[in-house]
């Protein structure tokens, strides 16, 4: 089976961590965020998958060439964004299936635990145009509402309505036949939830929806981000990408932890990264070469490459850009984001977004 994957996305929201890196390329749990879906993708039987490439294009190949994980990789770039469905569409001249065949389509910001294979059966089953995964949640205000009849077949696509008749969501994973793909226009910016989904629906055409409640997120935010790393170091979702076993903390080579420190919550300590005895890091990720002086805590926030925090600060939910410094006695919280090489000098004021 081949496989799309929507990587153009410029991830404004998880800003200054995108300034230089893609959002699908993150590390993650210790590695590139999408070496967790690739790897995931290969246990559900896909053999080749195209990369739908447009920010910072140039970085998925370095990074992953043309094979890894078990799959084989292809490239295909756009040269202005052409929303989800114009890059499907786009992708797809880079497939070699035939027109009937299953073709799976993943977004690169989803960490999802769901059964794909039961997804692909359910589509070849019903001879379906598309088959999407739905997930049910407290608020579907927030994201695509779709209500199934009682054999599944999905009635509407109510992209981010008010008054949502039911909590099945789009849960970003898709099964398109082939030739469905092709129906998409060429060229030309498309929204699958907005244009094709409706169309086919209002055309007749078989979509379903394989609804399960497995693990889901939407690592779209830095809040998101950071849970999404923490939960696959401690667990809850399983990823055989992940270099190193489950647990409290994931430390990656030449990190050095003190024995007086406290790192737990499912914190990754990237490579070269420092915390010194005295230090608390809980539910964090820190990444290469990030450093956490003694005294200091830090609760659910990112270090990025070079990032230091001085003695006695406090972070919670904090980002760091690449090579910020906080210095000793800061107290910094409530999502606040600190750029790229930015010092902040010794202080005991506490710095918020709410301030």
């Amino acid at each position: 089976m081949e496989a799309i994957l929507l990587v153009g996305g410029r991830g404004t929201r998880l800003r200054p961590l995108t300034i230089s890196t893609p959002k699908p390329l993150l590390p993650t749990a210790g590695v590139a965020f999408l070496a967790h879906q690739l790897a995931r993708a290969h246990a559900a039987g896909v053999e080749r998958i195209v990369f739908a490439t447009s920010y910072r294009a140039e970085m998925f190949e370095a990074a992953f060439g043309a094979h890894a994980h078990g799959v084989d990789l292809a490239y295909v770039d756009e040269r202005q964004p052409l929303g989800t469905g114009g890059a499907i569409r786009n992708a797809a001249r880079a497939l070699t299936c035939g027109p009937d065949d299953p073709v799976l389509i993943l977004n690169g910001d989803i960490l999802s635990g769901h059964d794909v294979p039961a997804q692909v059966k359910l589509h070849e089953q019903a001879g379906a145009a598309v088959t999407l995964h739905l997930t049910e949640v407290e608020d579907p205000s927030r994201f695509g509402c779709v209500p199934t009849d009682d054999g599944g077949r999905v009635t509407a696509f109510l992209e981010k309505t008010s008054h949502p008749v039911t909590n099945q969501i789009n849960a970003g994973c898709y099964v398109f036949r082939r030739s469905a793909i092709d129906t998409i226009a060429e060229d030309e910016v498309v929204s699958v939830e907005r244009e094709t989904f409706p169309a086919l629906i209002a055309s007749g055409a078989v979509v379903m929806g394989h609804v399960e409640p497995a693990y889901w997120l939407d690592v779209g935010t830095p809040e998101a981000f950071v849970r999404g790393s923490c939960d696959l170091v401690l667990g809850r979702l399983a990823s055989s990408a992940m270099p190193g076993d489950p647990g409290e903390r994931l430390t990656l080579a030449g990190a050095s932890v003190s024995p007086g420190a406290v790192v737990r919550g499912g914190t990754t300590v990237g490579r070269g990264a420092v915390v010194e005895a005295g230090a608390t890091v809980l539910g964090s990720v820190l990444l290469d070469d990030a450093f956490v002086a003694e005294g200091a805590t830090v609760r659910g926030s990112v270090l990025s490459r070079g990032a230091r925090v001085g003695p006695g600060a406090v972070l919670d939910e904090v980002i760091l850009g690449d090579g910020a410094v906080v210095g000793p006695g800061n107290e910094l919280c409530g999502g606040l984001r600190v750029w790229p090489g930015i010092e902040l000098p010794p202080t005991a004021v506490r710095f918020s977004t709410d301030a």
